[in-house]
């Protein structure tokens, strides 16, 4: 999340209540984010040196608008320049491709070619497991829950098949210098 509130950050200074909507109105299609969540880690950024607090109005409320500091522009970017991690693909893939217009368009087309590395790594697991599973037998207590199970599976090689190819055209596209 710290990643994605730097993000954000690069486009323009936001208070809390404006990264809140941010996240409602672009990324929650992909990224969950409750303003607990948000605002622990606007203090953990805080303490890191990664933010300032700047526009602290005064009264109960202290509304603080925050904006980046150097080691905030380049965790950042070095973030974004990373193999996207964390047991959610779709989340590490979406979050970087929202911010890919931040970078130079010289560090857009390696940043695709990670998501790309990360999926295929994806597909040769749920591919092996396919093969192993087409080779067993089915118990004889199971048949009626094998082919659900079976379909989960091609639920998950569809999904990642799709998305090989559509982070391949963006990939092509980019490279031919249009989006």
């Amino acid at each position: 999340m710290a990643h994605v509130i730097l993000g954000f950050l690069m486009i323009a200074p936001m208070s809390l209540y404006e990264l809140v909507k941010a996240f409602e109105s672009s990324v929650s299609l992909f990224y969950s984010a409750s303003t607990g969540s948000i605002k622990r880690a606007l203090d953990i950024l805080h303490t890191e040196g990664r933010i300032e607090a700047t526009d602290v109005q005064p009264g109960a409320r202290g509304k603080k608008t925050y904006r980046l500091t150097d080691a905030g522009r380049r965790a950042f970017h070095d973030w974004m320049r990373s193999a996207p991690d964390g047991p959610d693909l779709e989340t590490a893939a979406l979050s970087r491709l929202f911010f890919l217009g931040l970078l130079a368009p010289e560090e857009r087309a390696p940043v695709i070619e990670r998501i790309l590395d990360r999926i295929d790594g994806e597909l040769a697991v749920l591919t092996a497991v396919e093969a192993q599973l087409n080779g067993m037998p089915v118990a004889e207590g199971h048949r009626e829950l094998a082919p659900y199970q079976h379909a989960t599976l091609d639920y998950g090689l569809t999904g990642l098949r799709a998305a090989r190819e559509w982070f391949g055209a963006l990939l092509e596209r980019e490279r031919s210098g249009g989006t």
